[in-house]
């Protein structure tokens, strides 16, 4: 299927729900050229294990709980830019696909694809190409008429790595004290990190972070 000139395209799976995980080992599996190192079940396990496995290419998940794929995209390229990232989604909408590519992804692929297309998408990353199933395609396209690369940032995007993570364990529903344990930093700075997102989303209060969560397709009521 797709091959590595000096040996295996190796995988890491990255997904919150295991059903799919394992599903999509074994269609992997039974390919050529591939290994599936590893599966992680959020985003902020796939940073700790694509330093240890070093794979070539991460299938992420855009909706997982603790870090969302969008964010974790982010820092693996940022930290790995070699390795190759494509976009696994029930959605394709523009928020969720816009937030992938921006975020370095390679490629964006639609859950209820035909195991063929995702054969197609690996082929294609690997060589270096961008892949987009073709739903997303027509949403990047009309996306690009209607002048949307020309719109002014969002307020999101303004927002500092940080922000953005706590943003999302907040919406989740995990306290000051659970954040500050989960980042590693102090309860002071988790209250400062949200305080400063409120600022900046122009919101006021707890419930209405969770809903622009949801709505921007940062975290899911799954999660």
């Amino acid at each position: 299927m797709v091959a590595q000139s000096k040996g295996m395209t190796r995988v890491l799976l990255a997904d919150d729900h295991k059903i799919m995980r394992e599903g999509l080992r074994s269609l992997l599996e039974e390919g050529d050229g591939l290994e599936v190192v590893g599966e992680a079940e959020n985003g902020r396990k796939v940073l700790e294990m694509a330093e240890d496995l070093r794979p070539h290419l991460v299938i992420m998940d855009v909706g997982m709980p603790d870090l969302n794929g969008i964010e974790a995209t982010r820092k693996l390229v940022d930290k790995m830019p070699n390795v190759k990232v494509i976009a696994l989604s029930m959605h394709s909408d523009r928020q969720y696909v816009g937030g992938m590519l921006e975020a370095g992804a390679c490629g964006y692929l639609l859950k209820d694809s035909a195991f063929e297309e995702l054969e197609e998408a690996l082929s294609t990353v690997m060589d270096g190409r961008i892949y987009l199933s073709p739903d997303v395609a027509d949403v990047v396209v009309k996306n690009f008429v209607r002048g949307m690369p020309t719109e002014a940032p969002s307020v999101y995007a303004q927002l500092t790595p940080r922000e953005r993570e706590v943003l999302q364990l907040v919406a989740e529903g995990l306290s000051t004290r659970q954040i500050a344990s989960r980042l590693d930093v102090s309860v002071k700075t988790v209250e400062t990190h949200r305080r400063n997102t409120m600022e900046k989303l122009d919101l006021e209060s707890v419930a209405e972070l969770t809903k622009y969560a949801l709505r921007e397709g940062l975290t899911s009521l799954d999660n």
